[in-house]
């Protein structure tokens, strides 16, 4: 064992003994967090608009601080953009993360030192963690591999603006700088094809234990080095042993990897994100991530179903549910307040706290008043590929509310086969049934005669990238929609069907 692994397994150990005593503290410990965050801010503009001074428990914030999202908080964003200080949080944040608006273009995320602290050393963690459950630190002596968009970094009023993990890329350890690739000229490469071209030639013939990167775009890396090597992954890097990803679900891509790797890997899945890192897996035997709650987080939950009506209730983690779909609210130490973050989430577990991300609270298909999300579309898709022989790249779904002639309206599945299914038609009904199964609106509308099974598009090997690079977002941190109520990503993706 290497000095270096050696020391890994000791600092994995205190690691999990400090994240056990909040993990078995969770109402104290976000406690403690929200009176931090409120004591903190309280001089703040944000914080003297809403009578911080006056807070003393989350009802008192409630009634003082309103749910907003990005658009909602712009106008003190750009108060920071503009370089006043004291304006969400004290002082001036040392980043703004880039990332993709929905109406307004591009969003600015402020980063803070504090907030910076906390997303590193969850990364971190989800590692040490992952040493400490399995034993396993061979990997540290090799070379590690993250997927990531450009460090290279702009100035706006004194202020750094990147993507977040172009500002991550800033922080690798000086113990890791010598395992890290693609090198920092690599890195810096803008145009995602030649970058994934460039990352081949610089480990292609290296010793990688650690990859990480939203799947996808990984399995864009891996498709590459095996027509580059004519071998699979697992054959070319004997030593892989550990994939690290976060942004989607793995699961419906789990089979396609291990076709490409010829073997499995352990994998760690994170949920950062440019607002914060809220949750990493921590058990390889059990489901779920565990909720971080002291990270400078403050956690507030509303029901998914009731997001959009006046009868919405914020709730904190004492009051959460197991297997209810909530919207998950965070106040951080960046100075985001009650911020709507998008995201849905279920609790697993509440001792320790565990969560699934289920989807995006604008991302469902309730043409018909079903409410599928995200979690239901893919964990069918897993149960359909789990019983057959296919493969899939990548799928996407929404309503067909006109179909042709007389026939009655259904959800369309848009799949890029790998593989196609020996069995087309057993495939649709494995996934129809399983859709029915998790969601009781979409089974009676299927028993009622009101929609028709579910119908599938397949897609060309390659489409769903042409079209990624159709809209500007092929590469980096960019994910392709899972599901949406409209027909604005099915209508685009139509014209790369492998039946034109």
């Amino acid at each position: 064992m290497s000095l270096k692994s050696f020391a890994a397994r000791i600092f994995a150990k205190h690691t999990a003994k400090k994240t056990a005593k909040w993990v078995n503290r969770p109402i104290e410990t976000q406690n403690r967090v929200f009176d931090e965050l409120i004591e903190t801010a309280d001089t703040t503009l944000f914080g003297k608009d809403h009578n911080f001074a006056q807070i003393r428990n989350h009802g008192d914030f409630v009634k003082n601080v309103p749910i907003r999202d990005y658009e909602e908080l712009k106008d003190y964003v750009e108060k920071v953009i503009a370089g006043k200080s004291d304006i969400l949080w004290p002082g001036k944040p040392i980043y703004f993360a880039k990332t993709s608006g929905t109406t307004s273009g591009a969003k600015y995320i402020p980063i803070t030192k504090t907030s910076i602290k906390h997303q590193v050393e969850a990364s971190r963690n989800a590692i040490l963690n992952y040493i400490n459950e399995t034993g396993n630190v061979d990997f540290v002596d090799g070379k590690m591999i993250f997927l990531q968009g450009s460090p290279v970094l702009e100035e706006k009023n004194g202020v750094k603006l990147g993507r977040l993990s172009g500002i991550s890329a800033h922080y690798v350890p000086n113990y890791l700088q010598k395992n890290r690739l693609p090198s920092w000229e690599t890195n810096c490469i803008e145009d995602w094809e030649t970058k994934v071209e460039t990352i081949v030639n610089e480990t292609i013939n290296e010793n990688m234990t650690v990859i990480a990167g939203i799947p996808s775009w990984v399995q864009m890396y891996f498709e590459k080095l095996s027509a580059r090597s004519g071998k699979k992954v697992g054959e070319l890097f004997k030593n892989f042993q550990l994939f690290i990803y976060g942004g989607v679900n793995y699961e419906p891509y789990r089979a396609k990897f291990e076709n490409l790797l010829g073997r499995k890997v352990d994998s760690i899945e994170l949920f950062p994100a440019s607002e914060g890192f809220f949750a990493y897996q921590d058990s390889q035997t059990e489901k779920g991530l565990l909720l971080l709650l002291n990270s400078g987080i403050f956690y507030e939950f509303v029901k998914a179903d009731d997001f959009y009506s006046e009868k919405r209730e914020r709730i904190t983690i004492k009051d959460v549910e197991i297997g209810v779909n909530y919207a998950m609210i965070i106040s951080t130490n960046a100075g985001l307040w009650a911020y709507n973050l998008g995201d849905t989430v279920q609790f697993i577990s509440l001792q320790p706290y565990k969560i699934i991300v289920s989807g995006r609270i604008k991302h469902f298909i309730s043409a018909f008043g079903e409410h599928v999300i995200a979690k239901e579309v893919e964990e069918a898709m897993q149960r359909a590929v789990e019983a057959s022989d296919a493969r899939i790249n990548e799928f996407t779904v929404a309503p067909q509310i006109t179909p042709k002639e007389n026939e009655l309206p259904y959800h369309e599945w848009l799949v890029e086969f790998e593989k196609l299914p020996a069995d087309m038609d057993a495939f649709i009904q494995i996934l129809d049934t399983s859709l029915q199964e998790q969601n009781s609106y979409y089974y009676d509308l299927i028993d009622g005669k009101i929609l028709q099974t579910l119908k599938i598009v397949p897609i060309k090997i390659g489409g769903f990238k042409e079209y990624m690079r159709s809209v500007g977002k092929l590469g980096g941190q960019n994910k392709v929609q899972r599901l949406s109520n409209d027909r604005k990503v099915a209508d685009a993706l139509s014209f790369f069907s492998s039946n034109n």
